[in-house]
């Protein structure tokens, strides 16, 4: 029998949520999904048990230190690209029922031993039929990896998984969280690589721990995608299928605006948080669930 996790990340403490996550993930068979192996009791809590993941978590294992251990490398980054994409793919148009994640965070994503990536925790996901429209429910997700049309909305949809994505995928770039401080300040990522980008030197975004070990113009075609698939205007952002194809150099690269576009909401619906509500909530690594009425 194969190790197995059955750790806190995948714990429900209510058995609607827990009967919804193994309804949702029953029935999902992907290379970079983590395999469901069954569920426990353990304390009189429902846990859900997992094959053994050993280099952990990807947020672990990109901001630990160099001295602590191995270093994601470039390789190891593109090949976390690329996987994330094609699970999500797949989840997106290739399920029977297509499936909005909901929480792709780096938290959520999981590393083998070979450190292919593996997308777990769907607690917060939902079936939807391929031709229906969005859902509507209470926002939910983690600070930082919201598109600003789920924040106004509460509307999920396939394209507030591919924000979520192109956030994700700056993190592997660029070594640093969605929402960092420096100093007094407050630190977007998506902001920071866009003000980079709209300089021309984009570049600059990757992860200064890497020494520029990575192919340049690789790693400008990353930084671009990432920054395609965070563009606010859901509209603009390409479908994960498209994301894939780039990657495969099966697609030319979209086209990224030099300055990043700005949204005007038709709602009288403010936008319920500010930067500093953000990175407060990001702070306590709290989860957001703000009714939409």
């Amino acid at each position: 029998m194969s190790s197995m996790n059955c750790g806190k990340s995948f714990y429900l403490s209510r058995k609607t949520e827990f009967l919804d996550e193994l309804n949702t993930i029953a029935g999902l068979r992907h290379k970079n999904l983590v395999q469901l192996q069954g569920w426990c009791v353990e304390k009189g809590e429902l846990l859900l048990v997992y094959d053994f993941m050993p280099n952990g978590s990807l947020d672990k294992m990109l901001y630990k230190e160099p001295e602590r251990g191995k270093l994601l490398s470039w390789s190891h980054r593109q090949n976390i690209a690329l996987g994330l994409a094609s699970v999500l793919v797949y989840l997106h148009q290739e399920c029977e029922q297509r499936v909005i994640h909901r929480d792709i965070k780096a938290g959520n994503i999981l590393l083998d031993g070979n450190f292919n990536p593996r997308l777990g925790d769907f607690g917060l996901a939902k079936l939807m039929d391929h031709d229906k429209g969005p859902v509507s429910t209470l926002t939910a997700g983690t600070m930082g990896y919201l598109a600003p049309e789920y924040l106004q909305y509460g509307k999920a949809t396939d394209k507030t998984d591919v924000f979520s994505y192109g956030v994700v995928v700056l993190e592997v770039a660029c070594g640093r969280r969605p929402i960092e401080r420096e100093g007094y300040k407050m630190l977007n990522l998506i902001d920071w690589v866009w003000g980079l980008h709209s300089e021309g030197k984009v570049i600059e975004a990757a992860d200064k721990r890497l020494n520029g070990e990575f192919e340049e113009e690789k790693m400008r075609k990353l930084l671009i995608l990432g920054l395609s698939c965070a563009n606010p205007d859901s509209a603009e952002r390409p479908s994960m299928r498209r994301v894939l194809q780039i990657l495969n150099n099966e697609a030319a690269p979209l086209a990224v605006p030099k300055v990043k576009p700005t949204l005007t909401f038709s709602s009288d619906l403010p936008l319920p948080l500010t930067i500093e509500d953000i990175v407060s909530e990001a702070d306590q690594e709290s989860m957001c669930k703000i009714k939409i009425d």
